[in-house]
């Protein structure tokens, strides 16, 4: 099934004015997700109305690297500003990045929306995203990443992530019926190409929890017991052989970014991103949901 990416002005504000009110108040699994091509399309037609102003500037919490920088911690502490990326209000748009090679620093990735990914409850309707909650603190945004950008004279981007900087991030959402998705946000080992309007790839996705934890009965990946000590009679049987085998495989998600506003004055960049993951799945016990995520992006180019 294709992903749908068409965001808008108002919708890009709803969603990070949510973002804003929450402030207050080894069976390898691959992804779903796919029809990148379809995404890039939408991201395409759809930049140029994003155009920044009320997507990179708009949010209440808005600050620009600079103001960000010159702020205390008495003055982040406790008001969410530690959980957003730097805003771009000067330049223009994705299309004055000039052909080149570039080294991309302090990229910050900020989510704006979480969604998940659920079967109809009709016999034959089909599954959706629908909307979540988040249940987990201001701590999902992604900091201090890098990585190499290639512009091409006819507009082509190439873009690989380094492994540097703060690039996972555990996070739980609920669903409207109260199950809780856990997953880990990430965009290991990304690698992209397309255009400035849209460059899509896929990442590595780890899993949620280590080798060494122990579920309840005390059973673990690298440690621990082989079989729930409470069953002996039953240690053995097929029906619990994914709760006793303990998988750490990695995962693969996929993403898309576009750049919508540079300003080659200062070397900032920023833009909007969606991407769809896996969830956790218990160290394989567990089928694991589609996780679509949208959000802003930022970083200084060099």
């Amino acid at each position: 099934m294709a992903l749908s990416f068409a965001p808008t002005k108002s919708t890009l504000g709803t969603s990070r004015a949510q973002v804003s009110r929450a402030q207050k108040t080894s069976r390898p699994v691959v992804c779903s997700a796919h029809g990148a091509g379809d995404i890039v399309k939408k991201v395409s037609e759809t930049a140029a109305a994003v155009a920044a102003a009320s997507l990179i500037a708009g949010a209440a919490n808005a600050v620009t690297f600079d103001e960000l920088q010159g702020l205390t911690y008495l003055q982040v502490k406790g008001t969410g500003v530690a959980n957003t990326c730097p805003t771009l209000s000067t330049g223009g748009d994705g299309s004055t990045l000039k052909a080149g090679s570039y080294q991309i620093s302090g990229m910050c990735i900020e989510p704006t929306a979480f969604k998940v990914k659920e079967e109809s409850q009709f016999k034959e309707g089909t599954s959706e995203f629908v909307k979540t909650k988040l249940m987990t603190r201001l701590t999902y945004t992604l900091d201090g990443l890098s990585g190499k950008m290639t512009v091409g004279s006819d507009g082509s981007v190439d873009f690989k992530k380094d492994n540097e900087g703060i690039d996972f991030a555990p996070t739980t959402v609920q669903l409207p019926g109260g199950e809780r998705v856990p997953f880990l946000f990430t965009f290991k080992q990304f690698a992209g190409k397309g255009t400035v309007d849209g460059f899509s790839g896929d990442f590595t996705v780890p899993s949620y929890r280590g080798s060494s934890f122990l579920d309840p009965k005390g059973r673990g990946g690298s440690t621990g017991y082989d079989t729930a000590v409470g069953l002996p009679a039953k240690g053995d049987a097929e029906e619990l052989l994914k709760e006793n085998i303990k998988s750490t495989a990695a995962l693969k998600g996929s993403a898309v970014f576009s750049v919508a506003k540079v300003d080659s004055g200062t070397g900032e960049v920023a833009g909007i991103f969606e991407s769809v993951q896996p969830s956790d799945t218990d160290l394989g016990a567990k089928v694991p949901k589609d996780v679509k995520i949208t959000g802003v992006w930022y970083g200084q180019i060099s």
